[in-house]
């Protein structure tokens, strides 16, 4: 089990990384291509981000590296 949440740990943050870089640094290109599918304000879809994120982020937290560093506690 251990092993497993580790590569989930990995995975789920590489994603988290690489999701947060795009949106970082390539907002405006991911605010057209989602725009074309609904109708959205920049405004709107800045907060829709940050709130994706930080779900992302706390589900991350609980569902992946905290029982990862359970067992590895009592592994």
């Amino acid at each position: 089990m251990q092993d497993f949440f580790m590569w989930c740990s990995i995975i789920n943050g590489s994603l988290l990384v690489f999701s947060f870089l795009i949106c970082a640094f390539a907002g405006d290109w991911v605010y057209r291509m989602q725009s074309k599918f609904f109708p959205i304000s920049r405004e709107t879809f800045n907060v829709a981000i940050y709130s994706f994120f930080g779900l992302y982020k706390i589900f991350f937290w609980f569902f992946n590296l905290v029982p990862f560093l359970a067992f590895a506690i009592l592994g």
